[in-house]
């Protein structure tokens, strides 16, 4: 297409702005607590009901084949609209806990047609050098998810309501720009009939299998390093108390490097291919949850901070290749559908990972509890590997 340059930036900002919904929740939690009489325990229950939300959505989206039967723009559009209503529901006076949980369960459910469509949209205009493409897009999500972390510290100055009202008019405004800028892509096959079985049947695929299996992997380290990453900077300074960290801070760009890191992933993809690069990552990965209890114990603070920003980097710099490793081995007609059933799989493989962990700290005081991490990137890597054999 004449003008797909600026197509592929037009999705990022679309993407950035739509996902920017997921944890607003999470950047006003201490004031949701405040003003709706909420007990502590709300951050989990809410940051969950996202979750939830986005599996049943995806789950869904995935057994309709809407991305692939629909305009994925319109889909987009459609999802960003009513993601923000509900997203902006939060700020209404006369939330309880329980109102609050179905709104933040509907914001999840319609980020299914935000996430995993934004990614088909890209794989619709670029045929060659996906993996470029998309580590843009995972970059947006990245930066999105971070954004909470960040907000924290500005909402010390601004009323918590402008949080909601500033991620729903972003959310709005990207669906917008989707629907107006990006018509359907060059390499979009539509889907005629809605097949029931595609959610199953994909999975007989062996080389799709072991793309999926790769991104599940990867899925059971990196959310729960991301919920965990103000916490080990909290544990850290309790036992360094010469330790001063802005923990919000830290957390914005421990979890927002990996943005670049996605890129620069995408970008060395072009060169050494995306499955050994996806492979690099993982390994890596792999290396720093084994070795995070030692570096949990050094004296030297500048040291911390490095390791995790490193972590920060290379537990997500695999995520655009495993999607794209994906998108590479399906019909086309099925690829919109296919990133569906491996996000609404992965998202549910989180929470799973992330209750594990936090019953651990319940159990002990062990900084070892995080080795416990590298099971993804181990079994994603044997993945990989059996891939690489077929």
């Amino acid at each position: 297409m004449k003008h797909s340059k600026l197509i592929l930036p037009i999705i990022v900002i679309s993407q950035f702005c739509c996902t920017s919904l997921w944890f607003a929740g999470n950047g006003v939690i201490n004031d949701l607590i405040i003003n709706f009489n909420l007990k502590a325990t709300a951050l989990g229950h809410l940051t969950s009901a996202v979750q939830f939300g986005f599996i049943i959505g995806t789950l869904l989206f995935a057994i309709l084949t809407i991305a692939d039967r629909f305009s994925p723009s319109k889909v987009f559009f459609i999802s960003a609209l009513l993601g923000s209503l509900f997203n902006l529901g939060v700020i209404w006076e006369g939330n309880t806990l329980t109102s609050l949980l179905i709104l933040r369960f509907l914001t999840g459910f319609f980020l299914a047609g935000i996430y995993p469509v934004g990614m088909k949209i890209a794989a619709d205009y670029y045929e060659k050098g996906l993996g470029k493409s998309l580590s843009f897009l995972v970059g947006a999500l990245v930066l999105g998810t971070a954004l909470p972390h960040l907000l924290k510290e500005i909402t010390n100055t601004y009323p918590w309501e402008s949080v909601l009202i500033t991620t729903s008019t972003l959310a709005l405004l990207g669906g917008l720009l989707m629907l107006i800028l990006v018509p359907n892509g060059p390499y979009r096959k539509v889907s005629q009939k809605t097949d029931l079985l595609a959610f199953f049947s994909v999975f007989k695929n062996r080389t799709f299998r072991a793309s999926a299996f790769g991104y599940f992997g990867h899925m059971w380290e990196l959310y729960t390093f991301w919920a965990f990453v103000p916490f080990m900077l909290k544990r850290y300074s309790e036992f360094n108390t010469s330790a001063t960290f802005n923990i919000p801070m830290l957390s914005f760009i421990i979890i927002g490097i990996g943005g670049l890191a996605c890129i620069i992933s995408g970008f060395v993809s072009i060169r050494i291919g995306v499955k050994r690069t996806a492979f690099i990552a993982l390994l890596l990965s792999c290396v720093c949850c084994l070795i995070s209890p030692i570096v949990f114990t050094t004296q030297y603070e500048s040291l911390f901070i490095a390791f995790l920003i490193f972590w920060g980097m290379v537990v997500i710099a695999d995520s655009p290749l495993l999607s794209t490793l994906v998108v590479t081995n399906v019909e086309a007609e099925i690829k919109g559908t296919a990133l569906t059933i491996v996000n609404c799989l992965g998202f549910l493989i989180t929470i799973i990972s992330i209750q594990f962990i936090s019953k651990l700290i319940e159990l002990t005081n062990s900084n070892a509890i995080y080795t416990v991490l590298a099971i993804g990137p181990i079994f994603a890597l044997i993945s990989l590997r059996n891939k690489a054999k077929q």
